[in-house]
């Protein structure tokens, strides 16, 4: 909703303030459609250049982050919280019985509770991968950590791609409008012959190029690349969650200490209460008594 605002803003306030300069809109609606299909065309065909078919995907799929905002919410890293309680509290009594879980989580009674962490393979895989080495016993728990960190340094480097990719986009715009402008020019020197009054509206014409690449650059496309970076950072916070529990029980912490580590290291505007979160596991050890 605040992202559907802001664009609506910024047409109201550029367009609007034009109007009440005492600009004109013919000149400009007379021109966008042919400079919408120069400098959008060749921003398109230089995405499509850079960027092979999954990326160009994973960009446009991205895109709606600009309006849905994070992925995971306030309740979602509850849960997280209470899903890594079990299965470590799990380990601990028995880590034959655990084993089952983490080999097939979609088979797991306790997956099975927390279906939107289910269904996000790469949490999954996380948890499972992770625990999975705990269980064999590393001598070293710095080993994990390493392996952990590399892991996750990856899947961000590939995460951000879509937000790179529209920024790339954002940088080139101005330049692609200096090109449209530069043809409006060429096209108003065939009309040199012509009267002032002819001649301003070319001129006019060819510098909407100019205007709508920066417009679009600093207007919408850069503005969407900084959203999507943000996002996509905000949801790392929930696989670092991750990361933080199950280490602090690779070096054998209290299971009520690894959670509360993990509970710390939550950002705070999804971080759930000390209360929230001892009702809610308090309401686990009742259910599994």
């Amino acid at each position: 909703m605040i992202g559907i605002i802001g664009i609506v803003t910024i047409f109201v306030m550029v367009f609007g303030g034009y109007l009440l300069a005492g600009g004109k809109m013919g000149i400009i609606l007379k021109t966008l459609p042919f400079e919408i299909v120069i400098i959008c065309g060749a921003a398109l065909g230089a995405f499509m250049i850079s960027n092979d078919g999954p990326a160009i995907k994973h960009t446009l799929k991205d895109i709606s982050k600009v309006f849905k905002g994070p992925k995971w919410k306030h309740e979602d890293y509850r849960d997280l919280l209470c899903l890594l309680f079990e299965l470590i509290r799990l380990a601990r009594q028995n880590p034959v019985a655990v084993e089952e879980h983490i080999e097939s989580p979609e088979d797991s009674d306790i997956f099975k509770k927390y279906t939107k962490i289910l269904a996000d393979s790469e949490a999954v895989a996380l948890i499972c991968d992770t625990m999975r080495s705990a269980s064999m016993n590393y001598d070293d728990p710095h080993q994990v950590e390493e392996v952990l960190d590399k892991r996750m340094e990856a899947n961000l480097e590939h995460a951000m791609h879509s937000s790179h990719a529209l920024q790339v986009v954002a940088d080139g715009l101005p330049a692609l409008g200096i090109v449209a402008a530069v043809l409006g020019v060429i096209k108003t020197m065939a009309s040199i012959d012509q009267p002032p009054e002819v001649l301003g509206k070319l001129i006019g014409g060819a510098l909407v190029g100019t205007f709508l690449g920066v417009f679009l650059a600093y207007g919408l496309v850069g503005p969407f690349a900084a959203r999507v970076s943000d996002t996509i950072k905000d949801d790392a916070h929930f696989y670092q969650l991750i990361r933080e529990v199950l280490v602090a029980n690779l070096h054998n912490h209290a299971t009520n200490i690894c959670i509360e580590v993990g509970r710390q290291n939550t950002p705070s505007h999804c971080r759930p209460s000390y209360g929230e979160l001892e009702e809610a596991l308090k309401a686990l050890k009742q259910s599994a008594a």
